[in-house]
This record gives C-alpha cells, structure tokens and sequence, in this order.
C-alpha cells in the first residue's frame, strides 16, 4: 500500500475508556492502519466503566463492537520496544493518547521513557511528529499544569476531555463525541460529529 495513512493510539489508565472506544470507532474509518497500545489499568477500566471484559489478545471486536471486527487496529503489548511506533525511522501521522492520565503526561513531559507507549511519544517530539494528549482528570496540581506547559512547549497538543454543551447533547455518546471530534479535527481528519460553531452553509 503506497503511502498508508497510519496513526498511533495509546489508552492510559485514566477514567474515560468512552472517549477512546469512540474515538477508535471514527478513526478507524480514515486510517488504513492504526497501532494501538492499551495499558493493563485501561483494561480494567474498559470493565469498570462499560461492563465489558477484555481478554488476550485484544481484539477490535472486542472493545470496539462487533461492528468494527475489521477495523485497521494492531494491538502492541505496552512492553515491547520491538515494533514500530519505537522507532523514528517508522513514519506516521501522529499520536493519540486518549485519555491521557498525569502520570502518563508527566512522564512524558520528563522525558521518561518507560513503556512503549511514552516511548512512542517521547519518538513523536523529537521528530516533530503531531501528539495529542487528551488530559483526563480534574483539578489540576501545579505541578501538573507545569507538565502540561512542558509538553506544549515541547510540541504537544494538551486537549483535556472537556465536553461542549451548546449543540444540547442529549445522550452520554453525544457529549463524549464533542471531544471526539475535536481530536479528529486537530488531526486534520474530516468529522461530521459535531457542526461548526456558527458556520453558515455554502
């Protein structure tokens, strides 16, 4: 396949395993192919918050929906530098960590490479690759806002899970997607989750 559109995904421990399972789901129809690292605490909040259960090896079917049994999704053991998303080498077109956990951002923000998913995003800086953090917890320590400016300064995007209300969502997945679709927007990925604000029809 000549020049695969190819996306790195990384699901913290952090509660929000909607925002990823969505945000999956709508990626996986613009992307051919899609590396994804789950964290064994993201398993069990998979559990936790949705009623389901993850086994190994991961399927897309299994967390995404029967649905998306052929979605483009690879799943990397968070432990294994041996596989692409370690390498510069390996070309992409970004990184999403979603939700990102503190811990997580503040690893990343000390350069602290201890899995392969900080890995994968510590590659992401320093080649200039695009990494969204989709900041997942509240309130905010200075010492997490500090982390956060780190990693804007060093090239990152800090995008918390911070729904939008004023197109009156009426269910939980109609909140979660007004985050999704941000995501897809920094992107550069069309989205039809959410309009415009104020964008007049042409």
């Amino acid at each position: 396949m000549p020049n695969p559109k190819r996306l790195v995904v990384a699901v913290t421990g952090a509660s929000g395993a909607l925002y990823a399972i969505r945000f999956l789901q709508q990626a996986s129809r613009h992307y051919d192919q899609i590396y994804l690292m789950l964290s064994d605490q993201a398993a069990m909040v998979f559990s936790t918050e949705t009623g389901g259960s993850l086994s190994r090896p991961f399927t897309a079917a299994q967390y995404l929906g029967e649905e998306y049994a052929d979605a483009p999704i690879q799943f990397l053991d968070s432990k294994d530098y041996y596989t692409p998303p370690a390498s510069g080498s390996f070309v992409h077109d970004g990184m999403v960590i979603i939700p990102c956990s503190m811990g997580t951002l503040g690893r990343i923000a000390s350069g602290v490479s201890n899995d392969l998913t900080t890995r994968s995003a510590d590659v992401c800086l320093k080649e200039r690759r695009k990494l969204i953090l989709v900041a997942r917890d509240t309130p905010f320590h200075l010492i997490h806002l500090r982390n956060m400016v780190t990693v804007t300064e060093a090239g990152a995007i800090v995008l918390p899970a911070v729904p939008a209300f004023y197109h009156r969502p009426k269910t939980v997945e109609d909140v979660v997607d007004t985050v999704v679709a941000r995501v897809l927007q920094n992107l550069g990925v069309p989205q039809t989750l959410q309009p415009q604000w104020q964008a007049e029809d042409e």
